[in-house]
């Protein structure tokens, strides 16, 4: 079993991502195993794991990925960003259909956890006031981070999930890694990631 060491806390060159990455997967989040809150303190949006949507999925190696997700969230959900008032020049500026965030997940089994299906977690890098089970969600995934491992005990698993999501946070930070800001408000880089899947609107019903 594994323990947890130090790790590097960039992936990937700063020139961008290298095939066969960047990878797309998308989907309405459903119900995982309900144990990413309650036991581990870091909530996870679960994707249906089905290679007829996302053929690379089935030749892909179980582990811990990082990237950028979307979110369509319903106009009722509290973290729906509102359009920024009108300056009185122009139309106001609609809702955003798609909110990006950055991401960790991972794909596998989770040895720790013995599962016997496969799965695809993604636990989006920020603290949600409600849950949005139903939304539609869109992935763009940027690299590997490691395998997947079991481990002695539930604080080891928790301290290597941080540190995931502390290599997430610090390698999509590189201009390259990142999208526009005008993709990301808010956002702290100013990058030239092409993401604009990330945003297309949804087809019409």
């Amino acid at each position: 079993m594994a323990e947890t060491t130090t790790r590097p806390l960039v992936v990937g060159p700063d020139s961008g991502p290298e095939a066969p990455f960047p990878l797309k997967m998308e989907g309405k989040v459903i119900s995982g195993f309900g144990r990413g809150s309650k036991e581990l303190g870091i909530p996870t949006a679960n994707l249906p794991v089905d290679s007829s949507q996302t053929p690379w999925i089935d030749n892909t190696r179980s582990g811990v990925y990082f990237g950028w997700a979307s979110l369509s969230l319903p106009v009722s959900h509290p973290d729906r960003i509102a359009p920024p008032p009108s300056s009185g020049a122009g139309p106001a500026q609609p809702h955003l259909e798609f909110q990006l965030y950055p991401m960790v997940m991972s794909i596998g089994y989770n040895p720790f956890y013995k599962n016997t299906v496969r799965s695809a977690e993604v636990h989006v890098l920020h603290k949600f006031s409600a849950d949005f089970y139903d939304a539609h969600m869109r992935l763009l995934i940027l690299g590997f981070v490691r395998e997947e491992k079991d481990y002695k005990s539930l604080e080891a698993l928790v301290a290597d999930i941080n540190t995931d999501c502390d290599v997430a946070r610090t390698s999509l930070a590189r201009d390259r890694w990142a999208p526009p800001k005008a993709l990301t408000p808010g956002a702290e880089t100013d990058g030239v990631l092409d993401a604009k899947w990330l945003v297309e609107p949804l087809p019409k019903a």
